[in-house]
């Protein structure tokens, strides 16, 4: 299974909203282009296409947005912000642990999400959707050794 469709379960596992599990899959999606694009990874019109209509429309119209978007602005910024960092230390050559971490803030975001659902006893289901390792992350990037 990919990490996208394995994510879609992970969501739809946590009870939450349908509407609150579209509008991750959305920033995931569009998140995933993002890195892509500032990788130089080929995207391809299809994924474009479809990450035009989630940043214009989808996001936009997404009834779990409309009623959460004045906590979730300053969380996705704060995401933002913390994967250009650990991608500015990756070009570097210091990607390290921190860099790993900060990478993985579209998690932070899921759990922000089901704290404003009323879950709040997701913190160790959030932690387990994360694929990557860490021995994986310093396979792809020549990382300062400790």
């Amino acid at each position: 299974m990919d990490h996208t469709a394995n994510l879609a379960q992970h969501l739809k596992s946590l009870d939450l909203p349908a509407d609150a599990q579209e509008w991750l899959m959305d920033v995931w999606g569009v998140c995933q282009l993002i890195d892509d694009a500032a990788d130089g990874d080929e995207i391809g019109p299809a994924r474009a296409y479809e990450a035009a209509w989630s940043v214009f429309v989808r996001l936009h119209t997404n009834t779990f947005w409309d009623r959460a978007k004045a906590v979730l602005l300053p969380v996705l910024a704060l995401q933002v912000l913390k994967w250009r960092a650990s991608d500015e230390a990756e070009r570097d050559g210091a990607a390290d642990e921190r860099s790993f971490v900060w990478r993985a803030g579209f998690y932070d975001l899921v759990l922000s999400v089901c704290q404003l659902c009323g879950i709040q006893n997701a913190g160790r289901a959030v932690l387990a959707m994360y694929g990557e390792t860490f021995e994986d992350y310093r396979g792809e990037f020549p990382c300062p050794t400790p």
